[in-house]
């Protein structure tokens, strides 16, 4: 073991009144769900939208389903929130009894878009009826405005409420402080990258082996790196060969991870993903059939890498997706899973339209 000041900061113990999440090394998460679904309620209750003598009023909100997580990783705040929203909206014209209703449909409120990619369909129950077409007209122009900034204010206050003690403070220091956001919260954990040194070079990782408590763990000159191994499985609406096509044409990769990639598809190739933050190289491939890559996360310890293997199977109506990862930091187990549902099988599915979107409160 290191000595006390040497070696990768990321690993040194720092010490803490609490003891508790040293360094803030650690995933902390705050589930942000039940706080976010009232302060949207009270956002757009009996919102009025006014101007020129037109009037419209939000009535309520008929639908507010999805989540929000803040997260705390290696002193970086990352807020999760996806949202579906509609609302009931009803107005008149100036100097008109007539009134009519419609809706505001807000299909994806995600930390994944800026406010004014944030799309808000307009619709109105009366058709083919000149004042309703012009009240429609008013909500599309001017009420999508005054929608955008309550969504504006509601993510502006999710990240100043749940920003508190996330952050825990360092030795010396007797409150936590709040980091600035910069604006936008990150597209991808992956696409965080670390600003500590890495781990020396020189040290060399050994194959895994079980210890008593039957977690697996990697050994090398000065640490010890306890690992796990995930499974998992998801079913895709699509060919095995559509599906293939996704995890290794470039276009494809590059779409679902909505920036640049470097990634060459033959044994030995090596694949950069997020920013760079993904990195290995392919150890086999078999078109349709089988994925098998040396996988690592440019936060890990330097040279470590994971072993991944990904099967598909044609079946009659659908594609199944078996993956089998090796040598995962115990640290980085949980986020790794969240990651591989949310940021790949997800986003394909949300790309390409290969099925239904997942469950399980991604």
């Amino acid at each position: 073991m290191a000595k006390w000041g040497e070696g990768d900061p990321r690993w040194i113990v720092e010490e803490r009144p609490d003891a508790t999440n040293v360094n803030n090394w650690h995933w902390t998460e705050k589930n942000a769900t039940v706080w976010s679904k009232e302060r949207l309620k009270s956002l757009f209750s009996d919102l009025k939208i006014d101007q020129s003598g037109i009037q419209c009023i939000i009535d309520k909100i008929e639908d507010c389903s999805g989540e929000a997580t803040a997260n705390n990783r290696k002193g970086k705040l990352i807020f999760f929130y996806e949202w579906n929203i509609l609302l009931k909206w009803s107005g008149r014209l100036p100097g008109s009894k007539e009134q009519y209703s419609g809706k505001a449909k807000i299909p994806n409120l995600s930390e994944e878009y800026n406010i004014n990619e944030i799309e808000i369909t307009i619709t109105i129950d009366e058709s083919n009826n000149e004042d309703a077409d012009r009240l429609k007209q008013f909500m599309y122009n001017v009420g999508r405005d005054v929608i955008r900034k309550q969504l504006d204010t509601y993510i502006r206050e999710l990240k100043e409420e749940y920003s508190k003690g996330l952050i825990l403070p360092k030795k010396g220091s007797e409150n936590a402080t709040t980091p600035k956001s910069g604006g936008q919260a990150n597209k991808s954990a992956f696409n965080n990258s670390s600003s500590s040194n890495s781990a020396s070079t020189n040290q060399k990782v050994t194959s895994p082996t079980s210890n008593k408590n039957g977690t697996e763990s990697n050994s090398s000159v000065g640490y010890k790196l306890d690992v796990k191994t995930l499974t998992m499985s998801e079913d895709f609406e699509c060919s095995a060969f559509d599906l293939y096509n996704a995890l290794t044409k470039q276009e494809m990769v590059t779409a679902f991870t909505r920036g640049p990639v470097k990634i060459e598809a033959v044994r030995g190739g090596e694949f950069a993903l997020f920013g760079g933050n993904i990195q290995g190289k392919f150890e086999e491939l078999v078109p349709e059939k089988k994925i098998t890559q040396s996988w690592r996360l440019k936060s890990w310890p330097s040279g470590h890498y994971s072993s991944v293997t990904i099967e598909l199977e044609q079946m009659r109506d659908h594609t199944q997706m078996k993956l089998k990862q090796s040598g995962i930091p115990s640290a980085e187990y949980d986020t790794t899973e969240t990651n591989w549902k949310r940021y790949y099988w997800h986003s394909i599915r949300q790309t390409f339209g290969f099925g239904p979107m997942l469950g399980n409160g991604l």
